[in-house]
């Protein structure tokens, strides 16, 4: 069943590409798999996904030795600065970066461990209280702040649209997304560079690529639901 639903996504990818005018390989379809047991992981793995995408840094941690070392592991949830430590060094990129101090701590370790971390700067676009991450307003100053740490690299932005049954309602917010990352480009800031755009879900990602999204993080799409969670 995984590879299949991977090639229906694969196939939707590819078209939302083609509407947009774009090349699908500047879209990097990141398969969530947080809940999931290790042999979906697999089955996904086979199936040709590389770019895992968790939510909870010990599941992370779980599931890791137990997978191939080529996969890309992105951290998408929440981070809590005394989990930072667990991953630095290990995931290839962190979504979920929306304050300095998170980003201080990631700084600090990164440097301990002789590394450097590639991040996005979480941006709540829609403003919903239940979710995380900075204003559009506060991103750009956030972003500045961020930019003078060592060893940490800007490389993009993510949001988190609302839930909606309707995929068009939350192309304002991509679409703000997207301009608010070209306006950070501009500015030409050392240590930025606006290389992803982390948005888009099973439900909109279609509406999200033709904004310019150059990551999905797609769960249920792949893998199904599970406890009725859509992911």
């Amino acid at each position: 069943m995984i590879r299949e639903n991977l090639e229906t996504v694969e196939k939707c990818v590819k078209d939302s590409c083609i509407r947009a005018g774009r090349r699908p390989d500047e879209v990097t379809l990141i398969a969530v798999s947080k809940t999931k047991p290790v042999s979906s992981l697999r089955e996904a793995y086979d199936a040709g996904v590389r770019d895992f995408g968790e939510n909870k840094v010990q599941e992370l941690l779980d599931k890791m030795p137990e997978l191939p070392s080529d996969i890309r592991w992105h951290m998408i949830g929440h981070l809590q600065r005394n989990k930072v430590k667990y991953i630095v060094g290990k995931v290839a990129l962190i979504h979920s970066v929306d304050s300095l101090r998170l980003a201080e701590e990631i700084s600090r370790e990164a440097v301990k461990k002789k590394t450097s971390t590639d991040i996005l700067i979480e941006v709540n676009v829609a403003g919903e209280d239940s979710k995380y991450g900075v204003t559009v307003e506060e991103a750009p100053l956030l972003v500045e702040k961020i930019a003078a740490l060592p060893a940490v690299r800007i490389r993009g932005l993510m949001t988190i649209a609302p839930f909606t049954e309707e995929p068009e309602q939350n192309r304002p917010y991509f679409h703000k997304l997207k301009q608010l990352s070209v306006d950070i480009e501009h500015k030409n800031i050392d240590n930025v560079n606006m290389v992803f755009l982390s948005m888009g879900m099973t439900g909109d990602y279609s509406v999200a690529i033709e904004e310019g999204a150059t990551c999905v993080r797609v769960g249920t799409g792949i893998f199904g639901e599970r406890c009725g969670i859509k992911l």
